[in-house]
């Protein structure tokens, strides 16, 4: 083309495309400056520049290009196909979450190749048309989530399809009649899926591999959560066989090495239908304002040894699973619950930590030991409370009991008992004063009949008696994390199970504190660990018995990081620890187990564990400690869904508990249920959702509907399948 000529040959944008495609496609990795693409091109006239600056800006939305600088770009050497995880909304609006990125590209359904929530997937972005969001298109699925799913089976003639509440499925499942082992209509089942859809077929094929029983009946419904979240609903046969070989025999050589705290006042608080007893405590009076406490655990590593079928199934469950009405345990019912369980009268193995404190719960030395124990008593929470509260303690305040009138304390044991919740005091107060958060959540619980109903529901607050127990399990955890993870400078400390948690999400932070100055509190979001962690308990102690209250924990736990296994310590934020790990429950938890493990190896010299395996099973363990959390969550929403159920008309008072696009969330002050008032019941205006403000605002009277609102709801419908309570407005339903 000739330079400078006025009236020459223009070049169209048609033209132009490929010669810069082709240009940033032949110099990858290198950043051009609108001068060198100009240079590069010939391009000398003035509109010709612009016209390319034009497609450099939406070859750059489309992300054939990256921009590097106002005038500059340079290829995306991510390229056009990458590799995520899939998640699939109810919605439609589904999305991919890039590795390495936490950025989510929507993928619309068209384009989605009917991949299921966790699928790991591969996928391509598409040109972005301009004032659109970015798009992207599944072009392979590399490997799924999930091969099984549960639900209800529906038998219409010959075609059986599952109808999955919980899953959100791109279509249905069809299940050939022969293959549905005996399965009758309504019956809930786990089905395995032998087809995956494709161009030809969009539907996937399945098999009955498992029949739950029907749809509705209690032991079914809970099974079903537990086979939904692939938790075990039954114990392998050969491990409970293995579990009755286990001699609980303690031999002389048993009693030779270890320390004998048998004539030793011992005693175990748990809750009231506690089975399994995996803590002691000991309390013993030394001279000279001197206590020896003494935390006892169940020694489960002594008879469940690494690699065993055991220790396997262990392994693989990593944690008991709590719902409300039955407890799945991570290890067979004869260890749980008599060989290991620490039961009154009984002479048991323990691993203690035997602490030397004075009258401050200031630790003057300590051991880490294998002990013989004998407890003196099995205490439920409830009798050291009322033994505490008769003898003058106050629950809440952190006051101990005063002093012993001349008849001396009422009640057996009294003295030790009075002694150990002075002495946890005094613990939890230089706890909180060294910053550690303070979230005193109130538990929803349920009371069932013989047949698993619910006849009573009502919720639980931490009393002193509980924190009594706390207080000692957190101490020991330390104290053994410390052990391990404390070394000179210059040692490498040994490989260890951590519990660490980090420090609160800023962005998250920052909405909680946008969110309290509504109801005219302040919170830090900024400074030393200690200076947020303060900040946070002022709030926790300014909101408390306010109607807010429950909402500000909630939306404060929301900002909080998840704590986790693992060997890399960094600390424990919500505690103020710099060494923390699980110790005191190896009956219901692998990491402790690990711990057990580990602190007995090297106490006998051991060299330092592999960390990549002990990485692993950290993760696995914090992986599976979520699962269970979401089936026991679930667990509860379907007892809390049943419970109300019977009370569909009945009027509650109660407040705004969340707030979505589709309608508010209402939780009854009287129990805790949470149901959904559906925006389409909002017929008294046009609502628009506020998401930085948590509201909704409405366009013609401006009414607002904002978190912690109280409220008058009425309980319209109870869906057990789904585990939804729909409320209506009481106002609405003209009352």
């Amino acid at each position: 083309m000739g330079k400078g000529k006025k009236g020459g040959k223009r070049l169209t944008k048609k033209q132009l495309v490929p010669k810069l495609e082709e240009l940033f496609s032949s110099n990858p990795g290198k950043t051009m400056s609108f001068k060198e693409i100009f240079r590069s091109l010939h391009l000398d006239t003035h509109p010709l520049k612009m016209l390319a600056i034009d497609i450099m800006e939406e070859m750059a939305w489309d992300d054939f290009i990256t921009k590097v600088s106002d005038n500059s770009y340079q290829l995306n050497q991510k390229g056009q196909v990458q590799e995520g995880v899939f998640l699939r909304k109810t919605n439609g609006k589904n999305t991919i979450t890039p590795d390495g990125s936490d950025k989510p590209i929507f993928v619309a359904e068209r384009n989605s190749m009917w991949a299921l929530s966790g699928d790991r997937v591969r996928f391509s972005c598409m040109a972005r048309r301009k004032n659109h969001i970015k798009e992207a298109q599944v072009i392979e699925i590399l490997h799924r989530a999930k091969e099984t799913f549960v639900g209800r089976i529906s038998i219409d003639h010959d075609l059986a399809t599952l109808i999955s509440p919980s899953n959100v499925l791109a279509n249905s499942i069809i299940i050939p009649r022969r293959k549905l082992k005996g399965a009758k209509e309504g019956d809930n089942v786990v089905v395995k899926i032998m087809e995956w859809p494709d161009a030809d077929h969009r539907n996937m094929i399945g098999e009955v591999t498992d029949v739950l029983g029907k749809s509705g009946d209690n032991d079914v419904e809970m099974n079903t959560i537990l086979a939904q979240y692939g938790l075990p609903y039954k114990y392998p046969k050969n491990v409970e066989e293995a579990a009755e070989k286990i001699s609980a025999e303690i031999t002389p050589e048993d009693y030779a090495e270890r320390e004998d705290f048998r004539d030793t006042f011992t005693c175990t608080i748990d809750p009231k239908d506690a089975k399994d007893f995996d803590d002691a405590l000991s309390i013993k009076k030394l001279k000279d304002g001197l206590w020896e406490v003494g935390v006892h655990i169940a020694d489960v590593s002594h008879y469940v040894k690494e690699g065993s079928v055991i220790d396997k199934e262990a392994v693989k469950r990593a944690t008991s699973v709590y719902l409300v009405d039955r407890t799945i345990p991570m290890l067979p019912e004869r260890l749980c619950n008599f060989i290991c369980s620490l039961r009154p009268d009984d002479e048991k193995l323990a691993f203690s930590v035997i602490f030397t404190l004075n009258d401050d719960a200031e630790v003057k030395d300590y051991r880490i030991v294998h002990t013989v124990i004998k407890s003196d008593r099995r205490y439920a929470y409830e009798e050291v409370q009322q033994l505490l509260e008769d003898n003058g303690v106050v629950d809440g305040t952190g006051e101990p009991a005063p002093k012993a009138p001349k008849g001396g304390y009422k009640g057996e044991n009294a003295d030790q008992l009075i002694t150990l919740d002075r002495l946890a005091k005094k613990l939890r107060a230089a706890r909180f004063k060294n910053g550690s958060v303070k979230f005193d959540r109130e538990e929803l619980h349920f009371d069932v009949d013989e047949k698993g109903k619910p006849i009573r529901c009502y919720f639980k607050r931490s009393k002193d008696a509980n924190k009594l127990i706390e207080e000692f399990m957190l101490l020991a955890n330390r104290t053994v994390a410390e052990s391990v993870g404390k070394v000179a400078k210059g040692k490498k400390p040994k490989t260890l199970p951590y519990r660490v948690h980090d420090n609160p999400d800023p962005t998250k932070l920052e909405t909680l504190r946008e969110f309290v100055v509504k109801f005219g509190y302040k919170v830090k979001t900024d400074g030393t660990k200690g200076a947020m962690a303060r900040s946070l308990n002022a709030l926790m102690d300014a909101c408390e018995g306010k109607r807010e209250q429950n909402l500000i924990q909630t939306v404060a736990l929301r900002a909080m990081m998840k704590a986790k296994y693992s060997i890399h310590n960094t600390g424990h934020f919500g505690l103020a620890f710099d060494y923390y790990t699980h110790f005191t429950s190896p009956i219901r938890r692998y990491p402790d187990t690990m711990v057990h493990r580990l602190l007995t190896r090297y106490q006998q010299g051991g060299r330092s564990a592999n960390k990549e395996h002990y990485e692993e099973l950290c993760e696995h363990s914090s992986e599976m400690e979520q699962i269970a959390a979401n089936a026991e969550r679930d667990s509860i929403k379907y007892k809390a869904v049943e419970f109300m159920s019977e009370r569909i008309g009945n009027v509650y008072d109660a407040h705004i508990s969340g707030i979505q696009s589709y309608g508010i969330y209402c939780e009854i002050d009287e129990n805790h249920c949470e149901g959904l008032v559906p925006m389409r019941d909002l017929d008294d205006d046009y609502y628009d959702f506020d998401e930085r403000n948590y509201c909704l605002v409405g366009r013609r009277h401006h009414h607002k509907y904002q978190l912690g609102d109280p409220v008058r709801i009425q309980v319209a419908s109870a869906d057990l399948e789904k585990k939804q309570l729909d409320f209506t407005l009481a106002e609405e339903a003209g009352l």
